[in-house]
């Protein structure tokens, strides 16, 4: 790998393809709209944004996003799509990860010249690898934490997602320990409000988590939502450590790299990373960022986990996102010897287990979480039974049986499937 940062964007434009692609990199470098005195033969050699590539792709006569009028005459102006795939040097910024952010997502987005623009996928140089930690746990450290081993982790998240008290809170969590949960997790929304404080909800909680390891050997995961300013999520992180916690989660957009990175830094616990607000970036195919490269940034920074949504699920995103999402998880950031600081992705948003077998099909791995709220919670035959059913779904997909002659001598797959299947 070289020492230059790489970045690839879908980008539409009526200007000619490289004329579009020069502007971008000038503009992200050291160019302005004209050539100044101190700007240099050797300072742009050195510093200057290179076009690496650009690929041509399909045209329309229609710009996918507004645009300023053009001095076109009565010539109606063609809008070309392109791959386009900038570089920049190491020199230029070092290994900071916001000032990575606003030079491959900055003023781009503004540019006049561009009627769509997408960041793509982020290629980075060794030197980040030194510089950010990375997850701390990852994929075998959850595993090791959880004591599950080979299959899925099986978890669910707290509902209603707010308005339950501390002990409202402790009591759903008993019911789901008893049914055998490997992880619960917080909602986005519940951090710390003034119907359920987060100290007295971790003072509710801990105890039953604490008592079912003394008695079964099997501690379940909890993924308490510290986000918040920096001085309260250190605060509140140390609070679950001391009270025997092994997960913090955090609302990824909400506080930021910095915040997650100092988070990091500070945690001796898994981050489970949530990435609420992740529309803004992906729903438009003509604007933002794709998931590809979002979630390499908050690997760098160290969480152990991000959610990717789930197949068939409640929200906007399609399948073959969502399992591109989960693949870019698994893939190493880098070449080895440096370390791949691949993560957990958490499968969520009507989960239940009818998606299983078509979930295992497309990642063919089980190094996941898989969330599922309703399809766990309103099992006709209990939370027991909801847990039950989402195991004998994995286990017959990694078996390579058909779900359905799986479910006839396996009574919870059976209802689960006769009551979700959609």
């Amino acid at each position: 790998m070289s020492d230059r940062i790489l970045a690839t964007y879908l980008i539409e434009t009526p200007y000619p393809l490289e004329r579009a692609a020069e502007v971008m990199a000038g503009e992200q470098s050291c160019g302005t709209f004209t050539r100044l005195p101190s700007e240099t033969d050797a300072l742009r050699e050195a510093h200057a944004a290179r076009v690496e590539h650009i690929e041509p792709l399909e045209a329309s006569y229609t710009p996918s996003l507004p645009i300023p009028a053009l001095q076109s005459g009565n010539v109606h102006p063609v809008y070309r799509q392109a791959r386009v795939t900038l570089s920049w040097p190491l020199a230029n910024l070092g290994t900071s990860l916001p000032t990575l952010f606003a030079t491959v997502a900055g003023n781009l987005f503004e540019l006049k010249e561009l009627s769509a623009l997408k960041l793509l996928d982020l290629t980075l140089p060794k030197p980040f690898a030194e510089a950010y930690p990375g997850p701390q746990f990852g994929i075998a450290g959850t595993r090791e934490l959880t004591g599950i081993t080979k299959r899925p982790i099986i978890g669910t998240i707290i509902k209603p997602s707010v308005g339950l008290s501390p002990n409202a809170t402790a009591e759903v969590v008993n019911q789901l320990i008893k049914g055998g949960i490997d992880f619960i997790k917080d909602d986005e929304l519940q951090a710390n409000s003034p119907h359920n404080p987060f100290k007295e909800r971790v003072d509710a909680v801990m105890p039953l988590i604490r008592e079912h390891a003394e008695r079964s050997g099997h501690k379940v995961m909890y993924a308490f939502n510290i986000t918040g300013e920096a001085d309260e999520m250190r605060d509140h992180h140390d609070y679950v450590v001391a009270a025997g916690g092994s997960c913090v989660m955090v609302a990824l957009n909400a506080v930021g790299l910095t915040g997650v990175s100092q988070l990091r830094r500070h945690s001796q616990v898994a981050l489970h990373g949530h990435r609420a607000g992740w529309g803004m970036f992906s729903r438009s195919p003509h604007l933002g960022m794709s998931f590809v490269a979002y979630q390499k940034l908050w690997r760098l920074v160290g969480v152990d986990h991000i959610h990717v949504n789930g197949l068939r699920n409640k929200f906007s995103e399609e399948n073959a996102s969502v399992i591109a999402s989960a693949r870019a998880c698994l893939t190493p950031m880098f070449d080895p010897p440096s370390p791949g600081y691949e993560v957990m992705p958490v499968f969520s948003s009507g989960q239940t287990a009818d998606q299983a077998a078509d979930t295992y099909s497309a990642i063919t791995s089980t190094d996941l979480i898989f969330c599922a709220g309703g399809g766990i919670m309103a099992h006709p035959d209990g939370i027991g039974a909801g847990v039950r059913s989402l195991r004998q779904a994995w286990e017959a997909a990694v078996e390579g049986i058909d779900v359905n002659d799986y479910a006839r001598e396996h009574t919870e797959l059976a209802r689960a499937l006769e009551t979700f299947r959609r």
